[in-house]
């Protein structure tokens, strides 16, 4: 099973190079069983016992299914995010390098490893804007072919090369695309060939390098995998297959996946916009429920907030905490931090322990060293639109921001049985010392 899992985890890893591609493939998965597409620019027609999503951007999806006994009825929802740290085309892409070469023109997106990215083919994905009569047309892209590379600049002309270097993201990091007489300095031509349109019809794009190397399961025992993206697809990966098995009859479940949590959720379509509560007031207000009865399920609703975790680094243990570090295969992680960077606390880590304990759900515990700061993730930034308890929780991994990074081969399997334990959950506040988890 746990083989199983993580081989359809990495042929969706392998068809997400970029949130675009991502979010495209969550809509295809849910066409199929049955969930209806909403549009935020139509009126929403809901029903109990219906299964819905709902895009911004094509890079954050929410898909949700309706409960049909919702006279006091709660929230479940997973939250997840499809972005990952990289590099973005600028409009005027190519730069020419003494006539001799033409690279491409990028910019650092989120807080990548910029080592991972040399030395290795590369490609485009993401999206393109083209003009189709009076429409504005998005058109999904992925250069299937090994385009682009970063080199490395040899020993022999850098000797502090090993002694450690910082990279100039405008210097060290522009991927070379052509060389000679041939080289190519049109880059949009390369865009309108690969889509079959014209080039003067492009009226837009968001591109991204990707790393070409295809996800792998590897080690003595086959108990790792490695891919780009680990960090945060694998959560959201687990979060569409726990909505797809999991149900209760009083609840509302939802996953939430959101873009641009690398770069601080601050847009649209990030998790500190208006996406998740317009959502929820929206579901709340279709179902015929009033404003108190919207307030009333929140009280009672539960997030899963999903980010990968720091797996102790075999050769750098030292840099994690003594007692609450993590391991792969060991099972899914529960993060918290007292200055509350984390949204865990003693009321949300009750309920995922018996959440978990009631899937037989392994679960280890994560904390920062006292002296390093951590970094920031979606549970805090969701809660300023629509608050509830909530858990940071996260599968364990190395390499995180790397171009390739590495996880177990088994936590992929158990965040989806932690998460299908909350989707056929309902939780309800009884008292102010109470919560009542009915399964």
């Amino acid at each position: 099973m746990f083989k199983e899992t993580s081989k359809e985890l990495l042929d969706f890893l392998s068809k997400s190079p970029t949130a675009f591609h991502a979010v495209e493939n969550y809509r295809q998965i849910l066409n199929a069983d049955g969930f209806k597409e909403l549009l935020e620019s139509e009126h929403w027609d809901i029903v109990p016992g219906g299964k819905y999503y709902v895009t911004r951007n094509n890079t954050s999806i929410l898909a949700f299914k309706v409960g049909t006994k919702l006279d006091n009825y709660s929230f479940n929802i997973v939250t997840s995010h499809t972005d990952s740290p990289t590099f973005k085309v600028k409009e005027n892409a190519e730069i020419e390098v003494k006539n001799k070469y033409t690279q491409l023109n990028t910019e650092g997106y989120g807080g990548m490893l910029c080592a991972t990215w040399l030395d290795r083919p590369l490609s485009i994905a993401g999206r393109v804007l083209v003009s189709e009569g009076n429409s504005i047309v998005t058109k999904l892209l992925n250069i299937d072919r090994d385009l682009l590379m970063i080199p490395n600049v040899a020993i022999h002309m850098n000797r502090a090369a090993n002694d450690g270097f910082k990279y100039n993201l405008q210097v060290d990091m522009l991927p070379l695309l052509s060389a000679g007489d041939d080289r190519q300095k049109d880059f949009k031509q390369i865009i309108a060939d690969e889509l079959g349109v014209k080039k003067e019809d492009i009226l837009g794009h968001d591109l991204y390098l990707y790393n070409r190397m295809a996800p792998s399961i590897w080690g003595a025992n086959e108990e790792f995998i490695s891919a780009g993206h680990l960090d945060d697809l694998q959560c959201g990966f687990a979060s569409l297959k726990a909505l797809l098995a999991g149900y209760n009859d009083e609840s509302i479940d939802i996953m939430a996946c959101f873009d641009n949590e690398e770069v601080g959720s601050g847009t649209k379509q990030g998790a500190d916009s208006t996406l998740l509560r317009d959502t929820l007031t929206r579901i709340n207000s279709a179902l015929g429920k009033t404003e108190e009865d919207y307030h009333r399920a929140l009280a009672s609703s539960f997030m899963l907030s999903s980010d990968n975790a720091h797996a102790v680094h075999p050769n750098h243990p030292e840099h994690t905490d003594a007692t609450n570090c993590t391991y792969m295969n060991e099972g899914v992680v529960v993060k918290s931090h007292a200055g509350q960077k984390y949204t865990s606390d003693g009321v949300s880590m009750a309920v995922v322990k018996a959440l978990a304990s009631g899937a037989d759900v392994p679960l280890q515990y994560f904390a920062n060293r006292s002296d390093k700061a951590g970094g920031s993730t979606l549970g805090n930034i969701a809660m300023a639109q629509a608050s509830m308890n909530a858990v940071d929780i996260g599968l364990p991994q190395l390499a995180m921001h790397s171009s390739y990074e590495t996880a177990g081969i088994k936590d992929t399997y158990y965040a989806i049985s932690l998460m299908k334990a909350l989707f056929d959950s309902h939780i309800q506040e009884t008292s102010t010392h109470s919560l009542e988890i009915k399964r």
